[in-house]
């Protein structure tokens, strides 16, 4: 088992334990961490139903009291109304600042619960036990919360992070093949922005690699530049490569493209617009191309580049006239680059695939 520790300025530390049956362990790391009576654990209706009495049964044995919230899964549960609602129904438990709330799931869930972790009366302490790779890899840990609104992708939330985080590495022999890939994306992520022998790890193992160790690697790119950059005014914006447009791609499909897919299609346009501009190492798009088919995933997409372009307008990195792209410079380096709006359309185009 790895065990990670993020530490900030502004945040207490928190542990993030990886392993094969680390989930069956959260009744008494949580009680080695806290007295308190009662966990509500919030999870979706493709999750619960495989894991939910694993992880009452590991609380129940170290006497906590739980309780459950069960959403339908999918994006689209991931807005003000089901935020409310859940509000609620924890108001309705009368669960107190004494208490925690246990998001157990994907991205969705962890977003959810967080952001209601975050305002359930001005904040209740909350654990992550992710089910997902794309969660395990990247939103369990570092303390983004949000939900969506009409008009764009997580524009309502807060940071705040979690108390412990469990990554149960066998939770991954669950995903259906498409939910693997969705998780991979966020992993050649990592790969692209930091980490060149990461990417050759992946091109050489293929599908093989050693779950753990990649999912340690990869959330441990992820702790450092939160410790560097918590608020995310600097350096932790380079974690967002590929959602800029991304975040337009699954707009438009009413959600329908998985993030994972969306950021594929996302980093593969950026790339080659790169190439085109003469921002980056030629070959780089191809290389880039060729790990994501290996692992199943899209390089464009079907949206025009016109629609992309308006979602860019909400996006949360740009400042007045100014966005603020991460941009990729060779195989397994990028920065930040910002650039003016109504430059982006133009720039965009020239990473799509003639």
């Amino acid at each position: 088992m790895t065990l990670l520790n993020v530490r900030t300025n502004t945040i207490p530390s928190y542990e993030i334990h990886i392993g094969a049956g680390v989930m069956k362990k959260v009744g008494e790391l949580l009680r080695s961490m806290t007295k308190a009576g009662r966990v509500c654990i919030l999870s979706d209706d493709n999750v619960y139903p495989i894991y939910g009495k694993t992880v009452t049964e590991a609380l129940e044995a170290q006497n906590f009291a739980v309780t459950s919230y069960v959403i339908p899964h999918g994006e689209h549960s991931k807005n003000l109304e089901t935020y409310g609602k859940f509000q609620n129904f924890l108001a309705e438990e009368q669960l107190t600042r004494a208490d925690w709330l246990l998001a157990l799931g994907g991205g969705v869930v962890g977003d959810l619960c967080g952001f209601a972790a975050a305002t359930y009366l001005r904040g209740v302490p909350y654990v992550q036990v992710p089910t997902s790779l794309l969660a395990m890899v990247d939103s369990s840990v570092g303390g983004k919360t949000a939900v969506d609104l009409p008009a764009g992708k997580n524009l309502c939330g807060a940071f705040y992070p979690p108390s412990l985080v469990l990554c149960d590495t066998d939770a991954l022999s669950t995903l259906t093949d498409e939910f693997f890939a969705d998780g991979m994306a966020e992993v050649i992520k990592y790969g692209m922005i930091f980490d060149k022998e990461l990417l050759d790890i992946l091109d050489r193992e293929g599908k093989n690699f050693d779950r753990e160790a990649i999912v340690a690697r990869s959330i441990a790119h992820k702790i450092r530049t939160v410790e560097a950059d918590e608020f995310d005014h600097g350096e932790r914006q380079l974690l967002n490569f590929g959602h800029t447009p991304a975040h337009g791609i699954e707009q438009l499909s009413g959600y329908t493209i998985p993030h994972g897919h969306a950021v594929a299609s996302g980093m593969a346009i950026m790339t080659r617009a790169a190439e085109a501009a003469g921002l980056c190492e030629a070959g780089c798009a191809e290389k880039l191309s060729a790990i994501l088919e290996k692992f199943d995933l899209p390089d464009d997409t079907e949206f025009p580049v016109s629609g992309i372009a308006s979602a860019l307008l909400n996006d949360k990195k740009r400042k007045g006239g100014i966005l603020t792209w991460v941009m990729p410079r060779k195989y397994g380096f990028s920065d930040l680059y910002p650039m003016a709006v109504g430059e982006c359309e133009a720039f965009l185009a020239g990473g799509r695939r003639k």
